[in-house]
């Protein structure tokens, strides 16, 4: 007989609010992911040629203030009501110095992670691209590790009790564990070229309950390639803007305008915050014959960039701001769908 595969394992709505709201509760008492088989090695399912993975998973040694954390920690503050602000409050992340050298891009085949498996990681994707994984086609490493490293001191600052893999955490669509893990982040997918095991591990990843956010792709060109990938994967659903009434906008924070976010050099220097012919932010999606969001589509901006340079007091704090709050967002709702 055919064996059934495993749905994504979502928080239940109890376990949700607690982790939202409180740094001790109910949450504690929730299964969650902890009935799992303990996930002791992460084996890269790729080519020996195509890997690119870490063998450990890095640490940020510090890279951003605190005084910058909480400006923008304070400036996300007023997004939401009074009860959520006594449970984010605390003592900022241990976040000490900056990286003495740029991050280079990731090379050995495996990421470890230690003990029992984790309620979320932040799972970057890396996917094929034209060039296999090597030169231009490695596009799915740009920002890695250190946008990841400081998105993820934010988020164990602004979502205390979610239970989150503290690393930056790379995997591969053809992955058959890939349902694990309730949240994916790919960018650059202008460069995408997927394989058919990819093609076929992602829709089985995001008919199952997975949500996938894209990232990072500018003008034309790129919307093409990527839109004919997508459609390889989900044929038979439609791709449609996302009005700023859509949950994605108000499961947490609420977002009232969709920003261009620009890369670093164009924030700092004041403009312009576009890229090619993306001179219009858009954000669109794909939902399921139900309605539950699949892929959330951010395109002509730069939410990578935001999250990174968050520790760069050149860096404008509305773009940051503006990245940090969407990004709250999307693992809510991953989480809670």
């Amino acid at each position: 007989m055919r064996e059934r595969p495993c749905p994504v394992i979502a928080v239940s709505p109890t376990k949700l609010l607690g982790l939202l709201l409180h740094r001790e509760g109910a949450c504690k008492s929730d299964a969650g992911l902890r009935n799992l088989p303990v996930l002791e090695t992460y084996r890269y399912a790729g080519s020996v040629r195509a890997s690119r993975l870490p063998v450990r998973p890095g640490t940020l040694e510090g890279s951003i203030t605190d005084e910058r954390l909480e400006r923008i920690v304070r400036a996300m503050w007023w997004s939401i009501g009074a009860i959520a602000l006594i449970g984010l409050l605390g003592s900022p992340p241990a976040v000490p110095g900056a990286p003495t050298s740029e991050p280079t891009a990731p090379s050995p085949p495996q990421i470890l992670t230690e003990g029992i498996p984790r309620e979320f990681y932040f799972s970057r994707v890396a996917y094929s691209g034209y060039g296999g994984y090597y030169g231009r086609g490695g596009s799915w490493a740009v920002d890695f590790p250190r946008a990841d490293q400081i998105f993820l001191s934010f988020i164990d600052r602004l979502l205390p009790n979610l239970d989150a893999y503290e690393h930056e955490f790379v995997v591969t669509l053809a992955d058959p564990d890939l349902r694990r893990f309730p949240f994916l982040y790919a960018l650059e997918v202008g460069r995408m070229a997927l394989g058919q095991d990819e093609i076929d591990g992602l829709r089985s990843y995001l008919l199952q309950g997975g949500f996938l956010v894209i990232d990072d792709f500018w003008g034309t060109r790129e919307w093409q390639n990527f839109e004919y990938e997508i459609r390889q994967v989900l044929p038979e659903f439609e791709i449609v803007d996302l009005n700023i009434d859509h949950p994605i906008f108000t499961t947490f924070y609420e977002i009232e305008e969709i920003i261009q976010v620009p890369n670093v050099g164009n924030g700092v220097r004041g403009g312009p915050t576009h890229e090619r012919d993306g001179y219009v932010p858009v954000v669109r999606g794909i939902h399921d014959e139900n309605g539950r969001l699949m892929v959330v589509i951010n395109w002509n901006t730069d939410l990578g960039d935001a999250w990174e340079w968050a520790d760069n007091p050149q860096y404008p704090l509305k773009y940051s701001t503006y990245a940090y709050e969407m990004g709250v967002n999307f693992i809510v709702y991953a989480m809670s769908h």
